[in-house]
């Protein structure tokens, strides 16, 4: 009989974070499927889980190449994907675990997509996670949205003027992943024509925790780690 596969969001940093339906899983699972790059076996997934394990519990690392050549990344993809199917097959549940929430900006949103494909029938189960914003949302008393207000998630991957353009539709944002583009996603807010209340936040409950409500005291070259809540009230 094939195993089962749980997708668990494991949160932004904080072990507590997890949901009792999470730390349930990955208490009893036999497989921990923990993505990390091929240049190293980091997996801050994996040592929020941790304290969630059962002791016998077998870990796997999946290595994806930071890459962004698509013939490379589907190679991985199929790789991993098949190598999760062989421990399904043997009969063994397994998690993989993510950071933040499983299908927002997540490594097992390529893999589900591509187990999919090898097989349809597969049984899985996605576990959603507190995310990043919403954690420094709770820390700072940020109202994410209200009333009839609009939130806009967006990736800092992209340049600093689309992203100028996306946030004058919005009333709230989040930047996630704000390290890319940081310097000129700062000067495009300093001039943005409607005040903007922001706040920037790095490595979200972790000891190296950083927040500040102040552009200016926000690093230069932000850690991977990074985010920016947006708002044009006075909820701040």
């Amino acid at each position: 009989m094939s195993g089962h596969l749980y997708g668990i969001g494991v949160g932004p940093g904080d072990p507590e974070l997890l949901t009792i339906k999470a730390a349930g899983i990955l208490g009893r699972v036999d497989v921990i499927l923990a993505a990390s790059s091929t240049k190293n076996d980091d997996s801050l997934a994996l040592d929020i889980a941790r304290p969630h394990l059962k002791p016998d519990a077998r870990v796997i690392r999946l290595g994806f190449p930071m890459s962004r050549d698509e013939g490379t990344l589907q190679s991985a993809w199929e790789e991993n994907a098949r190598l999760v199917l062989h421990e399904l097959a043997e009969g063994h549940d397994a998690a993989f675990l993510t950071l933040g929430d499983p299908l927002l900006y997540s490594t097992f949103a390529y893999l589900l997509r591509t187990l999919r494909g090898l097989a349809p029938e597969q049984a899985v189960t996605v576990v959603p996670g507190i995310t990043s914003f919403q954690a420094v949302a709770a820390a700072t008393e940020t109202v994410l949205a209200e009333s009839a207000q609009n939130l806009l998630i967006l990736p800092g991957i992209r340049d600093a003027a689309d992203l100028r353009r996306s946030l004058e539709s919005a009333d709230n944002a989040v930047i996630l992943k704000a390290y890319t583009n940081f310097s000129a996603i700062r000067e495009e807010l300093r001039n943005f024509p409607t005040p903007t209340h922001c706040v920037f936040a790095s490595r979200m409950g972790m000891k190296e925790q950083f927040i500040t409500r102040s552009l200016d005291e926000a690093p230069d070259n932000p850690t991977y780690l990074s985010l920016m809540l947006l708002t044009k009230n006075d909820s701040l």
